[in-house]
């Protein structure tokens, strides 16, 4: 028997079966059927079949993904001009919406299991029996010598999943948002030596613990023989590390799975084919799970995965 413990939650592998350990949650607030992190192609798309199936459906999304900067689209049924991808992804919002789907611009930077699924935004929580990841893929690195060479020997994108290896050791966290903001707190159950580094940027988010170090100069690249050993900034300054958690941008669908222990290969989702993970109850679609990194695929994606969720909560009730 093996068991992994987190700050949030607990779950216990018997033979290779995931088996939770529940924390109580609150009571007296709204828990939803369905809550979707992403309102990209697939996250609309699922709300769609999910709020016509009469499931109470929230969608949480800071922006709408790669669709929003796609410049022009030519490829997508229906359509006898091509469109932009920020009018395709107003155009699906709009129809979500029209259904009663309830779709909120919060950007997700928590996610545990209680008695169900609790996620955090910037601006509140809540409570879901289902999730859906499809967030797309936007986990940020840094083109700068000795990145890649220490990902996975000093540098991680996920504090849940690795903060404890760093007990009273020296640590940096890359980033300026929210996201960054979460992972900073979570890592201070650790050690109190840590150092916000903005890479040239300006703080986004009101969230950071107060009197944190904060490094503003751009960093030039990262050093060490078997494991990092320190952060090199453009000014020529080296600074001595244990540990680097990088956080730029909003946190991606790979970065949410990690924390509660979904199933990666390598940085996408794995999912049956009813598109859920080996996590009951969670469920991934669109461009998180990689193959065809196409609109129509994601749409496709979403609806299937709508439909296998709306299965699953009718096989579990409340």
């Amino acid at each position: 028997m093996q068991q992994i413990m987190y700050m949030e939650f607990n779950y216990i592998v018997l033979s290779g079966v995931l088996y939770f350990s529940r924390k109580k949650a609150q009571t007296g607030s709204m828990v939803y059927d369905a809550l979707i992190i992403g309102k990209g192609p697939a996250g609309i798309s699922a709300s769609l079949y999910l709020v016509r199936a009469g499931m109470k459906t929230l969608v949480l999304g800071h922006s709408v993904g790669a669709l929003e900067r796609a410049e022009m689209i030519d490829n997508f049924y229906g359509f006898d001009a091509p469109v932009t991808g920020a009018e395709l992804a107003s155009r699906g919002i709009a129809q979500a919406r029209r259904v009663g789907a309830d779709i909120r611009d919060e950007e997700v930077v928590h996610i545990s299991m209680e008695d169900v699924w609790l996620v955090k935004t910037a601006e509140g929580e809540y409570r879901a029996r289902s999730v859906l990841l499809a967030t797309g893929k936007s986990r940020t690195g840094l083109k700068v010598p000795g990145f890649e060479e220490f990902r996975g020997r000093g540098i991680s994108f996920c504090a849940t999943c690795d903060g404890f290896l760093y007990r009273n050791k020296r640590l940096a966290v890359i980033g300026t948002g929210d996201y960054a903001a979460n992972e900073l707190s979570e890592l201070t159950h650790f050690t109190k030596d840590i150092t916000l580094f903005t890479n040239g940027g300006e703080l986004q988010s009101s969230r950071f613990p107060q009197g944190i170090a904060v490094d503003k100069r751009i960093i030039s690249g990262f050093t060490g023989t078997d494991k990092l050993s320190a952060i090199q900034c453009e000014d020529g300054d080296s600074v001595p590390v244990d540990g680097v958690f990088v956080a730029l941008g909003t946190a991606g669908a790979a970065d949410f799975a990690a924390k509660i222990g979904v199933e990666l290969n390598k940085t996408d989702i794995v999912v049956d084919s009813s598109f859920m993970t080996n996590v009951p109850g969670v469920f991934a679609a669109g461009d998180c799970i990689g193959g065809f990194l196409q609109v129509s695929k994601a749409v496709s994606d979403g609806a299937l995965a709508a439909k296998s969720m709306i299965g699953w909560l009718k096989a579990h009730p409340a």
